[in-house]
């Protein structure tokens, strides 16, 4: 066994001798150059090194010290091709390489002074030299997945050279440290493993212009690399463990530790086939180490942008057509609910979802209450539990064509759903895949809240509007029924006088006009326009008062000089009538009300005064002008005020209140006159 342990390391070290000679002759002075000329004398150095031992029997510290600057020298020939730096200062200026260097110091000297200094110190270099290979297995395999096809052509030689050795070498060294010694039958066969990759790493010294090759950093290039060291890891930790069972074990510590590993090695074996772990791994390294698939401030733009140029008038169509847009697809649907277990179709588009079958929902209804989740309908029916809880009816779902169940949130309570259809062959939705998803369905969510406010608020309106033209209708009748009723009252006292009968019949074709005019408002559904013409105001306030001096107490006018101004005639007669009214309810009969008008400036001024019960101030500033409050109970609508301040303000005038309790009030009316 001796014999072919030393013919191996004399092979290999034939082998690297060549191999010296010939990069010397090809007088390549690059840093990868010189750092695989140096990794080569080491190997040639660590290969007659271990012959020698073998045949001499001297300690295996020597070839070992040879092989831990070997490893280090390999491993920065990998850091420094993978980095694409041609110079010594260059290489130290690298994060990387500083850091590798940095743990290769401090680990070698805190093992081999342990090596040196304490009885049975082998154990502290088996395992400097287990992490030192799986550190150059973890680089290896970072290099060659990270490069593009032409390099992989001209590195998968070295990677086999290197990584063969490296990988013997981490068993060999796993194996010693779990039994604390080494195990000679590897150890006399290194050397071949050694010849054996001298060629393949003199093929890739050939193929490598200057040893510069452009890598990049992949996400499956990290994951792999991060699987692969986890592994590392684990079994470094079973190797220890190991050792702890043999050291305490006595008799059976062999046994029992044996036992141990290879049920350790299931147990690895188990989880790395494990779907579920694989993928949450590789969702941790996607979302700690790289920038993200999307370009969110990208998306939420175009998102806006189709949101503001939307020509559709049915913003549930617009929204459906954004959620696709986002896949790149043409298919979807959306879904209202309105109640559990009853849901709406509010549109779709390329779609044939019938309403009937939308109560298969139900569960996906609870399942997104409860998770928030996004469903992918494929993802559910390939991998088992990968919605734990969840039962969703397949078929219904492949009779529908939904792939994708997207839930939509207002208030924390689910609005309902946007449905998708992808085209065959689309792959299953990661994670960033749903969080873009989430984040434009709550954006949509606000979007059509907004608008559904938007139509409730208008038909707010409308009714509002309706109601208020309904308000002052019902004011006009009142006032017409006030007119009647007047006659009535002075029917029995006044009917055999003539100047009676025909004040009766001139209210009567007053009150007819103004039934007409109720009559065409109602039938158009508006209020009736503003119709402006000449007034005499002398005549327009003598009406006034003849028609309420049917009751008491009577109205007197005070009035200057003849008056004309341009204005709604039948408005501005309501509106001074209102006053008057107001004015003879709030006096005693034995009282008395004035209308005093005057042209001042090129401004109409009209006060109605009296002397009745007056008003504070607080109801002035609070109430007066408030419409549908009244002090009339039933009898009043409480916008006969707020109506004469509007058609004043309208005109451009203003109206002020003076008011004194117990003592009487003046409302002053201002109109422009031109």
């Amino acid at each position: 066994m001796a014999l072919i342990g030393i013919s191996g390391y004399l092979l290999a070290g034939c082998a690297y001798l060549v191999f010296i000679l010939l990069l010397l002759a090809a007088r390549n002075n690059t840093l990868s150059g010189r750092l695989v000329l140096l990794g080569s004398v080491f190997v040639l150095a660590s290969s007659v090194a271990a012959a020698i031992q073998i045949e001499q029997g001297f300690s295996l510290q020597l070839v070992l010290l040879i092989e831990t600057f070997k490893l280090a020298t390999w491993s920065l020939l990998v850091l420094c091709t993978q980095a694409n730096v041609h110079s010594l200062q260059a290489a130290f200026r690298q994060p990387k390489i500083k850091q590798y260097l940095l743990t290769w110091l401090v680990l070698s000297a805190f093992c081999w002074l342990a090596a040196l200094s304490q009885p049975n110190g082998a154990k502290y270099l088996f395992s400097l030299f287990l992490l030192l290979n799986l550190w150059l297995m973890v680089l290896l395999e970072q290099l060659y997945r990270n490069a593009d096809v032409k390099v992989k052509w001209a590195l998968w030689s070295l990677i086999i050279a290197l990584g063969m050795t490296t990988v013997f070498d981490f068993v060999l060294f796993a194996q010693a440290a779990m039994i604390n010694q080494l195990d000679f039958s590897y150890w006399y066969a290194r050397g071949f493993i050694a010849a054996v990759g001298m060629p393949l790493i003199l093929v890739s010294t050939r193929r490598i212009k200057n040893w510069s090759v452009n890598v990049f950093v992949s996400r499956d290039v990290v994951f792999y690399s991060s699987m692969l060291m986890i592994s590392g890891l684990y079994l470094l930790l079973l190797a220890l463990a190991g050792y702890v069972i043999n050291y305490f074990g006595g008799a059976w510590g062999d046994v029992v530790s044996i036992a141990f590993v290879i049920l350790g090695g299931t147990v690895l074996a188990a989880l790395l086939v494990t779907e579920k772990l694989r993928r949450e791994v590789k969702v941790f390294i996607t979302k700690h180490f790289f920038a993200n698939k999307y370009d969110y401030r990208l998306e939420w733009l175009k998102s806006i942008d189709q949101l503001s140029n939307s020509k559709s008038d049915n913003y549930y169509q617009a929204a459906t057509q954004i959620i696709c847009s986002t896949l790149n697809i043409e298919q979807g649907a959306l879904i209202s609910k309105a109640s559990m277990g009853t849901y709406k179709l509010l549109y779709q588009q390329d779609l044939d979802i019938e309403n009937s079958q939308l109560h298969h929902l139900s569960a996906v209804d609870q399942y997104c209450q409860q998770h928030g989740w996004i469903i992918d309908v494929r993802e559910y029916a390939s991998i088992e539990s990968s919605y734990p809880e969840l039962a969703l009816d397949i078929e219904f779902c492949r009779s529908q064509r939904i792939d994708i169940i997207i839930p939509i949130f207002k208030n924390e309570h689910v609005f309902g759903f946007f449905l998708l259809a992808l085209p065959k062959g689309r792959s299953l939705l990661n994670w960033e895949d749903r969080d873009l998803l989430f984040a434009i369905s709550k954006q949509l969510s606000n979007y059509m809240s907004l608008n559904e406010a938007n139509d409730r608020l208008a038909e707010s309106k409308q009714f509002d509007a309706f109601h208020r033209m309904s308000a002052f209708l019902v004011h006009d009748l009142k006032n017409v029924q006030a007119q009647l009723g007047l006659i009535n009252a002075n029917a029995k006292r006044h009917r055999d006088n003539p100047a009676f009968i025909d004040d009766v019949f001139e209210t009567i074709d007053s009150a007819t006009e103004r039934l007409d005019k109720v009559l065409n408002q109602l039938r158009n559904k508006q209020v009736a326009e503003s119709n402006k013409k000449c007034v005499s105001i002398n005549q327009l306030m003598a009406q006034v008062a003849q028609q309420r001096n049917v009751a008491s107490p009577q109205v007197t006018l005070e009035v200057s000089v003849e008056i004309e101004i341009v204005i709604d005639q039948e408005t501005f007669y309501s509106v001074l009538n209102h006053l008057v009214q107001n004015a003879q309810e709030a006096t005693a009969d034995d009282g008395w009300v004035k209308i005093r008008a005057e042209l001042i400036a090129n401004n109409l001024h009209i006060a109605v005064l009296d002397n009745g019960c007056g008003m504070s101030d607080d109801f002035i500033k609070n109430r007066l002008f408030k419409p549908f409050d009244t002090t009339k109970g039933n009898a009043g609508m409480g916008i006969g005020v707020y109506e004469a301040k509007q058609f004043i303000e309208s005109a451009g005038g203003a109206m002020q209140v003076t008011s004194f309790e117990d003592e009487g009030s003046i409302f002053h009316l201002t109109i422009p006159s031109e």
